[in-house]
């Protein structure tokens, strides 16, 4: 009788296109849904990096 190792599948992260919608939306203003893209979620990122900078000398 022979053994087979079952492999798991590779999961790592694919790259994302940065305007493909990454699950979530907002509701703007006018009451329009917004998907949420990587970039949105990247800039936001960078801004809040950058209000933080003068608390952390």
């Amino acid at each position: 009788m022979s053994l087979q190792h079952h492999r798991e599948p590779d999961r790592s992260p694919l790259p994302r296109d940065p305007q493909q919608p990454v699950g979530g939306s907002i509701i703007d203003a006018q009451g329009r849904e917004i998907p949420i893209t990587e970039d949105m979620i990247q800039r936001a990122c960078r801004e809040l990096d950058k209000s933080c900078e003068p608390l952390r000398r």
